[in-house]
């Protein structure tokens, strides 16, 4: 699964997927981490990755109609970096096979 990394949630986080076996990158590391959330999800959407925030801007932004992009919406509070990466690690398995299933917007919480 092919997946970018919005501002909100660290660099770490792309590499702990890059790790999984997934094409994961921040926005930081392809020129994005000052764009619109519009810029950012029509890049996501060209190159097929799921996007990954807790920006609830793009949570509205997923659903729009006749949209064809993904979100991972990230709606863990804040916390430590170690229980972020858990959380992640946990949920991986059932948030990749929700987005192959065909859902869009898949929260983790």
């Amino acid at each position: 699964m092919r997946f970018v990394v919005d501002n909100q949630l660290p660099p770490s986080l792309s590499r702990l997927l890059a790790e999984s076996g997934h094409d994961s990158v921040h926005v930081a590391m392809v020129g994005l981490d000052a764009s619109a959330d519009e810029t950012l999800w029509a890049w996501a959407a060209r190159e097929d990755r799921v996007v990954e925030s807790k920006d609830e801007d793009l949570f509205f932004l997923a659903n729009r109609g006749g949209d064809s992009g993904k979100l991972l919406w990230v709606r863990i509070g804040n916390c430590r970096r170690e229980q972020l990466h858990d959380a992640f690690s946990r949920s991986l398995a059932a948030i990749v096979g929700a987005f192959e299933a065909g859902q869009r917007v898949v929260e983790l919480s």
